[in-house]
């Protein structure tokens, strides 16, 4: 059964526009597994779960096969081959695409081949908690959003695919009340482990609200337009890059490239509405209109023509390293009956994802989880809930009624609460950080915690005041977990920026990993090495040649 919060088939992936990473050597022969694999562990600053990073790596242009089998429309070379383009921090042209649509394909492939499979589905289905009692997931509670029932669910297994958590900033490209951390806190509080959450990465070309519209603020001008050769500007008109990264310009590391962004801006020579100018008018209107086909029709509807004129963009939170801790080979989170993959979970990217990586490591580690599941259900009788589960499920559903009855401080309702908790983490928790900044976050989170226990929430179950209700309780907790790390992690590492700690410290190579929802404890966790095949990869220091494109 697959369970989504909004209509089937419905989901953040279609604004994965991009494109999907396998070393498929359409161009650049001299590409292979090994390479993909280094260029992950690098972007990453070498505390990604090497064997994680291996296993999508080296399965990658299997999955690209199998999707191009099952009908996904990739663009083609002449000779007919799958095409592939540069994205940033990628030795190779290594990214496949279907336009600036690739997500929305993957995503409608997958749907039509779990229909073909006469996979069953309930959709407007909100997962408030997974019941274990007894340390083994044998169940979930949920409300049906069209009815307001509630639903409790028995289960053999349990995958949690639910995404990131980088929507609780103000500023983000993902879609309104998704990646709000439902996955992390869901396995955090049914006694998983999360690690790396102090990991958010913030794209460098996100839409800028006060040219284009509060809707836009954020929204994602994908990576695609600078892989297509798009360069920015500053508001002198300097091509600015060139002094941050000089070798990889554009297509550097999206953090570095969202710091230069944003010191652009701090030093005041940022765009008229506090961004950058991306600009791709000197390719010819015909290739962006089949390159780039959504975001052309995007901006010519904002009255923007691409091919005459740049677009204001600045950084916005997109993606989150951090999550659930699990063993790549079953998806198995240490909880028994529950697994992860996607965007729930951490260890392939480390502390900065590769862009093109995203939709890989879902279908690549999906294929995993999937089998792993699989067998574990074929080895099991029809799943029933224990007595003590029964009363946590009636527990649950008592807080849900409480919860939408709550009339408290008629100025603090969910939608107020989820912004504060936003400008605190975007204020404290942003790009650029450091010790006194984050201290006075978790005083201000503190203080947000206990006003919420007199939130007013008007509406009833099926309303959306309820179900920010409950999208605030999963940000509560996963900003706590996430201001703690990025205390303690003394550095500057990846997309973890400290301006107090600037440089990277070697001893402080390890995860952070946290456990017990209900008292957080914080360890640390040693990185593996990579095998003998990536490290001779590595070694060979391969990067990007951004000339190339010039």
């Amino acid at each position: 059964l697959v369970i989504g919060k909004r209509g089937h088939g419905d989901a953040h992936t279609v604004w994965a526009a991009g494109g999907i990473n396998a070393a498929l050597g359409t161009h650049d022969p001299e590409d292979d597994w090994t390479i993909h694999a280094a260029d992950t562990l690098v972007e990453g600053h070498h505390i990604n779960d090497p064997d994680a990073v291996e296993a999508v790596a080296k399965g990658m242009p299997d999955r690209i096969r199998d999707l191009a089998e099952w009908g996904m429309d990739f663009d083609r070379t002449d000779g007919g081959r799958i095409n592939q383009r540069y994205f940033g921090a990628q030795s190779f042209r290594r990214t496949c695409f279907v336009g600036d649509r690739t997500g929305a394909a993957l995503l409608e492939t997958l749907v039509e081949q779990a229909k073909q499979r006469s996979v069953p589905y309930r959709e407007n289905l909100l997962i408030t908690r997974l019941l274990a009692p007894a340390g083994r997931v044998e169940g979930a509670v949920g409300v049906d959003l069209e009815t307001g029932d509630f639903v409790v669910f028995a289960t053999d297994e349990i995958v949690l695919a639910a995404g990131g958590y980088s929507a609780l900033y103000n500023r983000h490209s993902s879609r309104a009340e998704e990646n709000n951390g439902d996955g992390p806190v869901l396995a955090f509080e049914a006694g998983a482990q999360l690690q790396d959450i102090e990991f958010v990465q913030f794209h460098p070309t996100g839409m800028v609200g006060d040219r284009y519209g509060a809707a836009w603020d954020g929204r994602l001008v994908t990576e695609a337009v600078r892989g297509e050769g798009g360069r920015l500007f500053n508001g002198a008109g300097d091509r600015f890059m060139k002094r941050y990264a000089p070798d990889q310009m554009e297509l550097d590391a999206r953090d570095v490239v969202a710091r230069a962004i944003d010191e652009e801006v701090a030093a005041g020579r940022g765009s008229d509405h506090g961004g950058a100018y991306l600009d791709i008018s000197h390719r010819e209107a015909a290739f962006i209109e089949e390159r780039l086909p959504r975001m052309d029709e995007r901006f010519e509807e904002l009255g923007v023509d691409l091919a005459a004129e740049p677009v204001e963009v600045a950084p916005t939170a997109h993606y989150s390293m951090g999550g659930v801790a699990i063993d790549f080979e079953t998806g198995a989170t240490g909880v028994p009956g529950l697994s992860a993959v996607g965007e729930t979970v951490a260890g392939v990217h480390g502390a900065n994802r590769l862009g093109g990586n995203s939709l890989a490591e879902t279908v690549a580690v999906g294929v995993h989880v999937g089998a792993a599941v699989a067998e574990s259900v074929e080895a099991t009788t029809d799943p029933a809930l224990s007595a003590a589960a029964h009363r946590q499920a009636r527990q649950t559903v008592t807080g849900l009624r409480a919860l939408e009855d709550r009339r408290g401080d008629p100025d603090l309702t969910p939608a107020v609460g989820l912004e504060r908790l936003g400008a605190i983490l975007e204020d404290h928790a942003g790009i650029r950080r450091d010790h006194d900044g984050l201290t006075r976050g978790q005083a201000r989170l503190a203080d947000l915690q206990a006003r919420a226990e007199t939130i007013t929430v008007e509406g009833d179950r099926t309303s959306r005041a309820f179900e920010y209700a409950v999208d605030l309780s999963f940000g509560l907790v996963l900003g706590e977990v996430l201001l703690e790390a990025a205390t303690r992690r003394s550095e500057s590492r990846g997309a973890h920026y400290r301006r107090d700690h600037p440089a990277v410290d070697d001893a402080w190579r390890q995860n952070i990993v946290v456990t017990d929802a209900a008292d957080p404890r914080f360890e640390t966790r040693a990185v593996g090495a990579p095998s003998p095949a990536v490290q001779t990869a590595l070694d060979a220091g391969y990067e990007l040649d951004y000339h190339h494109l010039e």
